[in-house]
Parts: structure tokens; C-alpha cells; sequence
């Protein structure tokens, strides 16, 4: 299965007619991440035909509106679609104390748990961890405490050579599950046949990191030296670097920057300020520094 990562809005502040405020939906190793939660975000959810209940971990960046005002409503939706089965929200501290006070205020009945992970740490946290994937924060530089997200998938488990392990009877396929861990197999008569003859390497595994609202902060670089796939912000062009300054932002061409120091395979730049009509601009400016540097469309599916 190809990791996925579905655009569901990549705007600033103000939703448009023909965008949404920032909003993604990772598949990575059959999990279904949901990274920001902007306003709208569940009908862009639904536009995406994505399914909700597969949805079991929300990450939110930080508390400003654009970034999460999407989730009481998405939550609302969860408990009319019958859920049961509990929900994981990562963000700042403060996260649990807002939502609980919409819920309460509004007698809404969740029928279901949510499980609070606050957070407050200034360095990079492990937040999350299974057989497959980690989830690592990333601190950012904002107006307000706030983290971009690395998601890193866990090295995956070697290929069957069958053409080879057919000429060993012995072989049986109770023995498989060993074999794609890496281990050797050893037949009746002593004889260690290696590892490397009966599999064939792995299928590389992914990593993706998302770089929310910042300023130009080299900081980062070592968290996310040569990821697959960058997201990172890019509100302003670089003639107003002193305003992304002055509001917590980046420009395309510091997003640039960041990537080709850090060595990523491909950026996706986001966050647009509405001053802009076309986006195209910010990749044009981003392509100066790093070539693979792209503008995504709503709703646009990034495989990689």
C-alpha cells in the first residue's frame, strides 16, 4: 500500500469559495492520520470520500482557529455516525479544556472516549508508537506554542524469496514470519542457509514531516533531514519577509530553503495568505532554491 497524503486545505486564515483552511489526512501502513483540523474540515473529509471511522488519531499543531475549529463539529459527527471506539487528540496544552467546554456548553453527548495527549514541551517528544509507525513533534516558531508532526514508518519486513525456498522442502510456511524478520534458517543437518538467499530487501519505508505555521527556524533541520515528503508553510513571498517575521510565518522561499538543507525528497508549500489570487507565485519563487518544490490543489492526493 502506497502512503497518501490527501490536501484537504492548505489556505491561511480565511476559508474561500474554492479552498479551505489547513487540513490533511495521512495514510501511511494502513493507519489514517488526521493532521490539523480547520473549519469545514469534515465536508472535505467527505469530498475525499474518506472514511470516518478509520480515523483514530488527530493531531492538531496549535490552538488558533484556522487550525482546529473544524474538530467540534467533526466530533459532533463522529458520535451521530454511531461511534464507539475511541478517539486520540494530540495537541497544546489547553486543547482538552477547550473542546470539553464547547461539549459542555452545548449538552453535546459524545458516546464515545477521547483520550487527551497535552502537549507542553519545547524539544522534540515521541507522541506515538506501534508496530508500524512513530510519530515524533517537531517544535515550531509561532505567535503561539505550536508543533509540526514527523510521521516515520518503521522499517518493513523483508520479501520471500519462493524460487529459492522451494528447493527446501524443509521450508515450511510456519517458518515464513521468521524469515521475513531477517532471520536464517537452519536445516536438519546443521547447515545454516543465510538470510539474504531465501528474502530480498524490503520495500524502503517513509517518512513525512509537517511543518505548520513558523518562522524561519534551521532548528528543525535535524528532525527532519531527508524525509521523503516536507510540508511546510509558506504564507508570504519573500518582498514581505519582514511581515512573516512580525506574524509567525515563513516565506515560499524560506520553506525552500529549509528543504534543500535538509536534504527532503520533495516540498509541498502551504498556508497561502489570501493576498494572493495565484498561488502559482509561491512556486515559482520556492522552485530558485529547491526544484522539487510544489503547490498542491484541494483535495490533491501526494503518494509517495
Amino acid at each position: 500500500m502506497n502512503t497518501k497524503l490527501t490536501i484537504l486545505g492548505f489556505n491561511s486564515a480565511i476559508p474561500t469559495i474554492n479552498s479551505s483552511p489547513t487540513a490533511q489526512l495521512l495514510e501511511i501502513s494502513e493507519r489514517h492520520f488526521l493532521i490539523d483540523c480547520g473549519e469545514g474540515t469534515q465536508v472535505q473529509l467527505r469530498k475525499a470520500k474518506a472514511k470516518f471511522s478509520k480515523i483514530n488519531h488527530i493531531f492538531i499543531s496549535h490552538l488558533h482557529g484556522d487550525h482546529c475549529f473544524g474538530l467540534p463539529g467533526l466530533i459532533s459527527s463522529f458520535r451521530l455516525l454511531g461511534r464507539e471506539t475511541p478517539l486520540n487528540v494530540y495537541g497544546p496544552k489547553g486543547i482538552k479544556e477547550m473542546l470539553e467546554t464547547i461539549f459542555r456548553l452545548s449538552e453535546t453527548n459524545k458516546g464515545f472516549e477521547i483520550v487527551y495527549h497535552e502537549l507542553n514541551s519545547k524539544n522534540s517528544e515521541k507522541i506515538f508508537e506501534d508496530n508500524k509507525v512513530e510519530v515524533y513533534t517537531i517544535p515550531l516558531e509561532h505567535r503561539i506554542y505550536c508543533n509540526g508532526y514527523l510521521f516515520v514508518e518503521k522499517p518493513k519486513e523483508r520479501h520471500l524469496n519462493m524460487d529459492e525456498i522451494s528447493k527446501y522442502p524443509e521450508i515450511q510456511s510456519c517458518d515464513y514470519h521468521q524469515l521475513k524478520k531477517g532471520k536464517n534458517f537452519i536445516l536438519k543437518d546443521g547447515f545454516e542457509l543465510k538470510n539474504e538467499t531465501l528474502t530480498t530487501n524490503p520495500t524502503p519505508s517513509v517518512s513525512y514531516a509537517f511543518c505548520s505555521d513558523t518562522r524561519y527556524s534551521e532548528k528543525i533541520i535535524p528532525i527532519i533531514k531527508k524525509v521523503d515528503l516536507l510540508y511546510h508553510e509558506s504564507t508570504f513571498l519573500h518582498d514581505l519577509k519582514e511581515m512573516a517575521d512580525y506574524t509567525g510565518h515563513s516565506t515560499a522561499l524560506e520553506a525552500a530553503t529549509i528543504a534543500k538543507k535538509a536534504e527532503v525528497g520533495k516540498l509541498v508549500l502551504g498556508h497561502f495568505s489570501n493576498r494572493y489570487l495565484d498561488t502559482s507565485v509561491f512556486q515559482v519563487e520556492a522552485r530558485t532554491v529547491f526544484e522539487n518544490s510544489f503547490v498542491p490543489t484541494i483535495l490533491q492526493e501526494i503518494y509517495f
